[in-house]
């Protein structure tokens, strides 16, 4: 029981808080591993109006239910000037079902038009306090997080969505208005830390 009380009270700590609204983007210079084989950094795919970094990975039931949104919202925006990127920090899992291999045809199967990369260590994931898949994170282009937590409010079904927090907050922060919601729940599988 004891061992069990420590893992969770060290589990927690050492995930840190999650990132804070206003906070400017952690680790933008951290390698990652792109399906593409080269190796990337946020810097690298920052847009001149903005950058959406998605915490993702091949198999959570709730990353299938909406990247289909992802895809849809990378066409209408990456033209806009915002950068995107999907991020798959579980570790664990990097020999088995979220191998660069599997992330390839993942993306392939989906359409990714994206870059999609593994987080060594997940030292980005650790940095953002993400701990779901999908986790959304937008930040300005002065790399300030204006928007956190889930793509809309209902994951089952695209046509059902009420509230589209994501899509949202993309069309404020290009108009250069306030954000309206800033957080939201992310909801999703739990990341497959190291």
């Amino acid at each position: 029981m004891k061992k069990i009380i420590f893992y969770f009270i060290f589990s927690v700590f050492a995930l840190g808080a999650e990132l804070k609204i206003g906070r400017i983007m952690p680790e933008p210079e951290h390698v990652l591993n792109d399906i593409s084989g080269k190796q990337i950094t946020l810097s690298d795919i920052k847009g001149n109006k903005g950058t959406l970094v998605i915490f993702s990975c091949n198999t959570c039931p709730w990353v299938i239910r909406w990247e289909d949104r992802y895809v849809s919202l990378a066409e209408s925006y990456i033209k806009e000037g915002i950068g995107i990127i999907a991020v798959n920090s579980n570790v664990a899992r990097f020999d088995g079902d979220d191998s660069l291999n599997k992330m390839r045809k993942h993306a392939k199967d989906n359409n990714y038009i994206f870059p999609y990369a593994q987080d060594p260590g997940a030292k980005l994931a650790y940095a953002f306090g993400a701990t779901k898949t999908p986790h959304i994170y937008l930040f300005d282009n002065k790399n300030k997080l204006v928007y956190r937590g889930a793509i809309d409010d209902n994951a089952r079904n695209a046509s059902d969505v009420e509230e589209p927090y994501l899509e949202n907050a993309l069309d404020q922060l290009l108009a250069g208005e306030k954000i309206k919601k800033t957080t939201s729940k992310a909801i999703g599988c739990s990341i497959k830390f190291p």
